[in-house]
């Protein structure tokens, strides 16, 4: 067997190895048949709930198991073909192999991140809220293309990208926006993106060609399930309603639609616009605050609740975990790991594994390499 081959080779096993240590095996598959047992019985549905339950956690305990399963069955298909390959001297069936084998190795890569998602709303949908900092039209543009970013890491990973709420800046690009990306482990991949990022470049605005720097924010909270108890006084909230703008539906700018939820103990506010009338409006807001409230706990357990308060209270310097410069060179940098790479248009365009893969190790204590180049 070729070097580059047996090495890739081991670089797999090792990582399936990995994978099987993290679910316990042999207590997973044993779990898994219990799941199926009782997902099969037929008084399971006179607890809806708890059916749901039971079926969510099934679904992702059998996923996990057949990831393993498909990447030991992938990777023994791929080491025979090299084999033959090898053997014939057929270097294009070789090459071919070799490209099979890369792809499983980056699958065995993500899927040692996944298996780090173990925080109890990890695997949930998530909320993912832009605003801009001050700046004007600078700063909208560049919440455009942050909005534009998430968007295009999520529907790359097979992710559902639905817009809650829209507004528009008054030149370009957006004053704020929440979109609902839906799939497994959003909220877990997600959620280290929360804070300010920073923008430097040549502005297209700018007549003169000067260089400027702008800010925007990023918020993520996960979506909150039935199963998980949110208590929230309706006294204590205040609703809006207005006209929506932007992106949206035909009863855009025709009626009050839209509807905007302020949670007054902690200054928490929500928009939804996407609905075709209040009422879906209305509705689809009171999860998005219960997804923020809930969100607000899970950052007090953690206990950086104040260093995300702080960097959502003033979106410019100082609070920034990430910066994206275009000009006078190409680099972005993540600020907290220390990951970084010159492919700015690749960054942009939605290539986010590297700094999400990063901050999800260093968040649960492991490390890994500081550049992506």
């Amino acid at each position: 067997m070729r070097p580059d081959v047996e090495a890739m080779k081991a670089d797999i096993e090792q990582s399936v190895a990995l994978l099987r240590r993290r679910l316990d095996w042999d207590v997973a598959l044993r779990k898994l048949d219990e799941l199926n047992a009782r997902v099969e019985a037929p008084t399971l549905w006179d607890k809806p709930e708890q059916a749901q339950a039971v079926s969510r956690e099934r679904s992702q305990l059998e996923a996990k198991i057949n990831t393993v399963k498909a990447m030991e069955q992938d990777l023994e298909d791929g080491v025979m073909l090299a084999e033959m390959a090898d053997e014939e001297g057929d270097e294009g069936a070789l090459e071919d192999a070799r490209a099979s084998l890369r792809g499983i190795k980056d699958r065995a890569a993500r899927a040692e991140l996944e298996a780090l998602l173990s925080g109890e709303a990890d695997g949930n949908d998530a909320y993912l809220e832009v605003n801009s900092g001050a700046g004007g039209t600078e700063s909208n543009d560049w919440a455009g293309m942050l909005l534009r970013m998430y968007s295009r890491w999520a529907k790359a990973h097979d992710y559902e990208v639905t817009i809650e709420a829209y507004e528009e800046g008054e030149q370009a690009g957006v004053k704020s926006a929440t979109i609902l990306i839906s799939g497994p482990n959003a909220y877990g991949w997600l959620k280290s993106e929360s804070g300010v990022h920073r923008l430097v470049r040549i502005s297209p605005y700018d007549a003169a060609a000067k260089r400027h720097t702008s800010f925007a924010s990023i918020g993520v909270s996960p979506v909150v399930d039935d199963a998980i108890e949110i208590d929230i006084n309706p006294s204590d909230v205040r609703t809006d309603t207005y006209r929506a703008s932007g992106a949206g539906g035909q009863h855009i700018n025709k009626t009050d639609s839209a509807v905007r939820l302020t949670h007054i103990p902690t200054n928490t506010v929500v928009a939804c616009q996407a609905g075709r009338s209040q009422h879906q409006n209305r509705e689809q807001a009171w999860k998005m605050l219960r997804a923020r409230l809930y969100e607000l706990e899970l950052q007090k357990r953690e206990a950086v609740a104040q260093a995300l308060a702080d960097a959502k209270t003033d979106i410019g310097w100082g609070h920034q975990i990430r910066s994206y410069v275009l000009q006078p060179y190409q680099m972005v940098k993540d600020l907290r790991t220390e990951v970084e790479t010159s492919d700015t248009h690749g960054v942009l365009d939605g290539d986010l594994d590297a700094f999400m893969g990063a901050a999800l190790a260093q968040r649960v204590g492991e490390t890994r390499g500081s550049s992506t180049d």
